[in-house]
């Protein structure tokens, strides 16, 4: 499946967006989790501050 993911962003429109991982710590348990996410190149800046 992530095969298919990856092909798909290769593709005509999908170069403007980049996959973005992110670690977060959980309040719940203290542990780090990674949080992926797709977005347009220009906020990628923009999702990481928060």
């Amino acid at each position: 499946m992530a095969k298919k993911a990856v092909a798909s962003l290769q593709s005509g429109e999908g170069r403007s967006y980049a996959k973005v991982i992110k670690m977060v710590k959980s309040p719940k348990s203290g542990a780090y989790i990674f949080q992926e996410e797709i977005v347009h190149n220009e906020k990628v800046k923009e999702h990481l501050a928060k």
